[in-house]
């Protein structure tokens, strides 16, 4: 593909932080010994043209261990419900419903996909990624909870926050896991966050590169504050505290096993939460 043939992207502020995280993931796909198979965070890589090098240093794991942790979880509600609605929740360019719905983990060709983002991504993604009678996507931000009214919660509803609730603001991160639990009963959450010790640092907004700074993220909590959503937050039924998936080097798996085991390391590692609704 020429340069001319590729679609630009004019993305900015917490939407722009997907192309990062596209950007990342697909340069892992490449790697003949990739922790993901990915082509169509590939395919989507190549087809937008966009400033690369202002996102810093990308050979890096942890976008797509954090996609192997969601995708795990999606697959597993799907096994047991296999007509569910799966709602990614301010998607960005994220690619799971293409990985879930291929390959030799396919987890069959019934279940249903809600998209809900603002309209820049919304538009992108029509353009650039292959129509599925199975995939409806709303323009509008994951706080306007008028897209609940969308759901189809006949069979299951799994929803997907991936890379989402630390740019919120707490009370309205609070506020989305509150209606989500109270209007989808029998449903699951997964959402994920930065390690609770950084909270000052990444609530600032970090530097990736000296062209480029992630946007503030103020929202977090400490394993023990999810594990008490159980008792704070009205149809929280269930926390689980999900481990990270396997990486690529005795070194970092060593670290990710041991960090996993031993509480006094919760507040230096990253949060993958699922919560069940009751």
């Amino acid at each position: 593909m020429s340069p001319t043939d590729k679609h630009s992207a004019d993305l900015t502020g917490v939407s722009e932080t997907a192309l990062m995280t596209l950007l990342v993931r697909a340069t892992e796909a490449r790697r003949p010994d990739s922790l993901i198979d990915d082509p169509m965070a590939v395919k989507l890589v190549d087809s937008l043209d966009f400033d690369r090098a202002k996102f810093g240093f990308v050979r890096r794991q942890d976008m797509a261990v954090r996609a192997l942790v969601f995708d795990k979880w999606t697959r597993r509600y799907l096994v047991d419900h296999p007509r569910a609605t799966v709602v990614a929740l301010a998607e960005g360019l994220q690619t799971s419903f293409y990985r879930l719905d291929s390959g030799p983990e396919s987890v069959g060709h019934d279940f249903r996909w809600l998209t809900v983002d603002l309209p820049p991504m919304i538009d992108l993604r029509t353009k650039l990624l292959p129509p599925s009678d199975r995939v409806r996507t709303l323009a509008q931000s994951a706080l306007d909870f008028s897209w609940m009214d969308q759901v189809d919660t006949s069979e299951g509803v799994f929803i997907t926050a991936e890379g989402l609730l630390m740019y919120l603001q707490p009370a309205e991160a609070m506020s989305l896991i509150t209606e989500c639990a109270a209007r989808f009963p029998g449903g699951q959450m997964i959402f994920d966050l930065p390690p609770s010790a950084f909270a000052f640092l990444v609530g600032r907004g970090v530097r990736a590169s000296l062209r480029y700074r992630v946007p503030p993220m103020p929202f977090s909590l400490t394993i023990a504050e999810a594990a008490d959503l159980v008792n704070t937050v009205p149809g929280v039924r269930a926390v689980h505290d999900l481990p990270a998936e396997h990486a690529r080097g005795r070194l970092i798996n060593a670290l990710l096993w041991t960090a996993q085991r031993v509480p006094l390391l919760d507040p230096i590692r990253p949060m993958f939460t699922l919560l069940e609704f009751g």
